[in-house]
């Protein structure tokens, strides 16, 4: 009997493709699955609003707003139903994006339905574990069974130092670093490490929350302190009263929020949203960041007294691409997991595999390598992984041959004389430079470059810019 057959759970599909949603939804419907179509992202919210659905699975690209927009909305309506992204490798950055705010997980395209199936498989059962109160809060109250892979690069060495230090001491941690890069494995491992291991670690994604949920969510709210508060909540503070609070992506957080932050660090108290008295808290602080909080600091984004109350030790983690002897090794790892996970018995890479790997740059670096490294071992035919079981942009890619000046210079000298596509043409650079410059984060880009996010993202489909 299929393991969902007794409850059939209510899926969403959302897709702009009628063949590609009559596709995957008859496959679905054949492994005991109930699921409705949307063809549009406001169609997909009004049915999310008027049914109950166990998951959302949204393509990245929609008519009328892109996966990040529909997820944000989603995310202000429920944060219970999890959400799969369904993307393509051109969109890599902005999946891993997508996780932070709250996906679920992404899968690519053109999608494998065995491993579709997979995905929800796994989204429902953490679901299901969720609800009923095991994982309430993304905590631990002892070392448990965590496996940690410590790399063999210099990088990792230092990294592995630094934790030994700054561990068993009470002092507050910036870690830096791009995506996917592993910053709160580090936080956890601080965590574990610390005289705190014993106590709570509250993760909580700051990305994610809106400048109107940011405090209640982080100090909680009592009873009636808004329309629908019908109960007092516990906040994160609170929750991870003793132990460790990790701040993910904490650059996202409003001035306002910040500011409130900041009292809580200095005075060891909070307070809940709504309430007249003070709560006394006792919580180390690590924080996480893709981005320079210094240059942040520098454009008046993030307020310096609090950049100085949390930098009393800072840990950069290098990028993937930069730790070569570390992509194995990490790789070795992902696939025993996967074979658990898969029930296989994959027994490693061909070496033309290692070769590639370590070619690759990685955007998403270990959050993709371990994706990666999943489909593979589920499409491997035989005991190794090989090219055939990579995806094609990985297993063919070729990196980008350096420019010389006088190529350079070649390729600027390019005569325009129309004045709507010159124009346009430095709107293109002037965006994709200021992507760059916040390290993707288009809510800081669209607010520096003085439009909103919604006109941002039009400029950027109109471009054809991915990131």
């Amino acid at each position: 009997m299929h393991p969902f057959a007794a409850f059939m759970p209510n899926l969403l599909l959302i897709d702009d493709d009628p063949t590609f949603c009559l596709m995957l939804s008859t496959f679905l419907q054949r492994q005991n699955f109930s699921v409705q179509t949307a063809y549009t992202a406001a169609d997909g919210l009004k049915l999310l609003r008027e049914n109950n659905f166990d998951l959302v699975l949204t393509d990245f690209r929609l008519p009328d707003k892109t996966g990040l927009e529909l997820l944000e909305q989603i995310r202000i309506f429920t944060k219970e139903v999890p959400v799969i992204l369904m993307t393509t490798y051109a969109d890599i950055r902005t999946a891993v994006k997508a996780i932070k705010m709250g996906a679920f997980e992404y899968i690519t395209k053109p999608i494998n339905p065995d491993e579709t199936l997979l995905t929800i498989k796994k989204a429902l059962q953490k679901k299901e574990t969720a609800v009923a109160g095991t994982v309430a809060v993304k905590s631990t109250t002892s070392n448990g069974n965590h496996k940690f892979v410590t790399g063999k690069s210099p990088q990792a060495a230092r990294i592995e130092e630094y934790i030994a230090l700054i561990a068993p001491t009470n002092m507050s941690v910036i870690i830096e670093g791009e995506s996917g890069t592993g910053k709160e494995y580090v936080a956890h491992k601080i965590h574990l490490n610390s005289k705190r291991h014993n106590k709570p670690y509250v993760a909580i994604d700051c990305g994610a929350l809106s400048k109107e949920l940011a405090a209640s969510e982080l100090f909680g709210y009592v009873k009636g302190a808004f329309t629908g508060a019908l109960a007092n909540k516990e906040g994160q503070f609170e929750a991870a009263n003793g132990g460790t609070l990790f701040l993910d992506e904490i650059g996202n957080l409003s001035y306002e929020v910040q500011v409130q932050l900041l009292r809580a660090i200095q005075e060891r108290k909070v307070r809940k949203v709504g309430s007249t008295s003070d709560l006394e808290v006792d919580v180390r602080i690590i924080a996480a960041t893709n981005e320079d909080l210094v240059q942040a600091v520098s454009r008046g984004e993030f307020r310096e007294d609090l950049y100085h109350r949390l930098n009393e030790f800072k840990i950069n983690i290098s990028a993937l691409r930069e730790r070569k002897p570390d992509i194995m090794l990490f790789a070795e790892h992902f696939l025993q997991q996967a074979n658990q996970e898969l029930e296989r018995n994959i027994l490693g890479f061909d070496a033309a595999v290692a070769v590639v790997f370590e070619r690759y740059s990685w955007p998403g670096n270990l959050r993709e390598l371990k994706n990666v490294v999943k489909r593979a071992v589920l499409l491997a035919k035989t005991n190794l992984v090989t090219l055939d079981d990579l995806p094609y942009e990985i297993a063919n890619y070729t990196p980008e041959p350096a420019v010389n000046g006088a190529q350079h210079e070649a390729q600027e000298v390019i005569p325009v004389t129309d004045l709507r596509s010159a124009a346009e043409r430095g709107e293109k650079e002037l965006i994709l430079s200021m992507l760059e410059k916040v390290k993707y984060n288009k809510s800081k880009a669209a607010r520096l470059l003085n439009i909103d996010r919604k006109t941002l993202y039009n400029k950027m489909r109109l471009y054809n810019i991915e990131v």
